[in-house]
C-alpha cells in the first residue's frame, strides 16, 4: 500500500503520519467536478442552505492530496435549453429574469412558483442553479460515453425541485437533468436517496415510467415534505418502480445498514440497473441542525461504500446538510472512498482549518439520542418493499436510440477528445490550481451556522417538524 506523507503542518502539529492509506479495492476512474464559483452564492442571511459548505469538502480534498486519484473538472454551467428538458420554459425563464433589485415586480410569479420563503431570490440564483445542474448532466455524459466510472458533484443533488416550482431550498432539479442524459443510452437507471427527507421531486418525475426506480431512505411522518409512505410505488407502468422505506427519528449505523444493504441488494437483483444515481444528502448525519438522524461520517460513508461494490456506472451527488463542518468532512471522506483511500483522522491544516475545532477530526459522532426504529417496525418495512420488488421487471421493453443533443451545452464525444488529445494535462492542472482562487477574503457570513440564534431569531427560523418547510416554520 502507497501513502503520502507530511511534516510539522503550519497549525505546529506533528504530521508524520500519512494523509491516507490506499485500501485493497478494485481501481475506479473517478471524475470530480467543482466550480470555485459555487462558494461565492448565498441564499438570505440566516438560511440553512450554504453553498460554501462545497467550497469547505473541496479543501479538504485537496489538502487531503485525495485530488491525485481524481480527474478534477470545472463543468460548463447549464443552460436554458437544458434546463428546460425537464423543467417548463415559463418557470426557467423566471429564474433566469428575476434578481432581488426586480423581485417587487414578479410577485404573481413567485408565489405561483413557490419563490421566497424557503427558497429566496438571491444574486446569482440562476447562475448558482447552472453550476450545480451542469456538473451533474456532464457528470452523466461522462458515464455515458464510459469516460469515468464514477462522477462526483457535491453541488448536486437538489431533490425537491419540481417541474415548474422550487421547493425545499430547491430550484432546478439537477438530479432530473441527469437521469435524463443517463437514460440516452441505459435502459434502467436506479436513484438511490439517503437524505434524512424524501425525494419526492426525483421520484415525482418518473413516477409513472420504468425505466427509472426511486429509492429512498427518508424520515416520515410530520416532516418535511409529508410523502414517501411505503404505499407510494408508482401508477401505471410505473408501479412498483418506487420505492420507499419510512424511517423514524434516531436510526443508527448499526440498524441503517440492516436495512440498507439488504433492500438495495434486492434491488439490483430484480432491477438489474445499467447506471446509478446517489443522492448523499448530508442532513441524515448525527447532529445535522435540520435532520433527526443519528448517523455517523462513517455510518453514511459505508452506504456509498456498499454501492460503489455493485461496480456499476454511478453518478454521485450532495443534497441536503445543514451543519457545514460535518457536510464537508463526509463528502470529502467519501470522496476519498470512492477512489480507494482510507483518509487520516486528523486533519491537515487547510484555510478553513479553524472551523474543525476544538478536535480537528476527520469524524463525525453519533449521539447518544435514542432510536425510534425498533427492529420489528425495520423488518416488516423491509418485507413489505422487497415484496413489492419481485413484481417487478428486470428489462423494459423499449427502442433504444441516440438522441441528438445539437445546441447542447454538454460536450459531444469529439469535443472531448479533441480536449483530451490537445491540451488535457494542460487542463488538469488548471483544474487542480483552481484551489488558489479559493484563498481569499472570507465573507462576513461565510462561516455562519444555520443555529446561529441570532440570525436565525432574526428571519423566524426554527427548528420544528413539520410537513410544510417555509423558512418561518423552522
Amino acid at each position: 500500500m502507497d501513502s503520502s506523507s507530511r511534516d510539522v503542518d503550519p497549525a505546529g502539529v506533528d504530521r508524520s503520519r500519512p494523509l491516507y492509506t490506499r485500501l485493497n479495492t478494485t481501481k475506479k476512474q473517478v471524475a470530480y467536478f467543482y466550480d470555485s464559483d459555487i462558494g461565492n452564492y448565498a441564499y438570505v442571511t440566516g438560511h440553512p442552505m450554504k453553498p460554501h459548505r462545497i467550497r469547505l469538502a473541496h479543501s479538504l480534498v485537496m489538502n487531503y492530496n485525495v485530488y491525485k486519484y481524481l480527474e478534477v473538472y470545472r463543468a460548463k454551467p447549464a443552460v436554458v435549453n437544458e434546463m428546460t428538458q425537464f423543467h417548463t420554459d415559463e418557470y426557467i425563464d423566471f429564474l433566469r429574469r428575476v434578481t432581488p433589485d426586480n423581485m417587487e415586480n414578479y410577485s404573481r410569479e413567485q408565489s405561483r412558483y413557490n419563490v421566497g420563503d424557503d427558497c429566496p431570490v438571491f444574486d446569482g440564483l440562476f447562475e448558482f442553479c447552472g453550476i450545480s445542474a451542469g456538473g451533474s448532466m456532464e457528470g452523466a455524459a461522462r458515464l455515458n460515453r464510459q469516460k469515468c466510472d464514477i462522477a462526483i458533484n457535491w453541488a448536486g443533488g437538489l431533490h425537491h425541485a419540481k417541474k415548474s416550482e422550487a421547493s425545499g431550498f430547491c430550484y432546478v432539479n439537477d438530479i432530473v437533468l441527469a437521469i435524463l442524459e443517463l437514460l440516452r443510452y441505459k435502459k434502467r437507471v436506479l436513484y438511490i436517496d439517503i437524505d434524512v427527507h424524501h425525494g419526492d421531486g426525483v421520484e415525482e418525475a418518473f413516477y409513472t415510467t420504468d425505466r427509472v426506480m426511486t429509492v429512498s431512505f427518508h424520515k416520515y411522518g410530520e416532516y418535511f415534505p409529508g410523502t414517501g409512505e411505503l404505499r407510494d410505488i408508482g401508477i401505471g407502468v410505473g408501479k412498483n418502480y418506487a420505492v420507499n422505506f419510512p424511517l423514524r427519528d434516531g436510526i443508527t449505523d448499526a440498524t441503517y445498514e440492516t436495512i440498507f444493504e439488504p433492500v438495495i441488494s434486492a434491488v439490483m437483483t430484480y432491477y438489474q440497473p445499467e447506471a446509478v444515481v446517489l443522492q448523499c444528502g448530508g442532513d441524515s448525519l448525527s447532529g445535522d441542525r435540520l435532520g433527526c438522524f443519528n448517523l455517523s461520517m462513517r455510518g453514511h460513508a459505508n452506504c456509498v461504500n456498499f454501492v460503489r461494490g455493485f461496480n456499476l456506472p454511478t453518478l454521485v451527488l450532495g443534497g441536503g446538510g445543514y451543519t457545514m463542518r460535518n457536510v464537508a468532512r463526509t463528502w470529502a471522506y467519501e470522496t476519498g472512498r470512492l477512489v480507494g483511500v482510507e483518509m487520516d483522522p486528523v486533519l491537515p491544516y487547510n484555510e478553513y482549518y479553524d472551523y474543525y475545532g476544538p478536535d480537528y477530526e476527520l469524524n463525525v459522532r453519533p449521539s447518544n439520542m435514542e432510536n425510534a426504529n425498533s427492529p420489528e417496525y425495520l423488518e416488516k418495512i423491509k418485507i413489505a418493499v422487497i415484496e413489492n420488488l419481485k413484481h417487478t421487471i428486470p428489462a423494459p421493453s423499449v427502442q433504444m436510440q441516440d438522441v441528438p443533443r445539437h445546441g447542447y451545452n454538454v460536450m459531444t464525444d469529439d469535443m472531448d477528445d479533441e480536449l483530451d488529445d490537445e491540451d488535457a494535462d494542460n487542463n488538469k492542472d488548471v483544474r487542480v490550481t483552481q484551489r488558489e482562487a479559493d484563498k481569499r477574503t472570507a465573507r462576513d457570513d461565510e462561516f455562519e451556522e444555520s443555529d446561529d440564534e441570532d440570525a436565525a431569531a432574526g428571519v423566524g427560523i426554527y427548528q420544528a417538524n413539520g410537513k410544510k418547510r417555509p423558512i418561518t416554520d423552522f
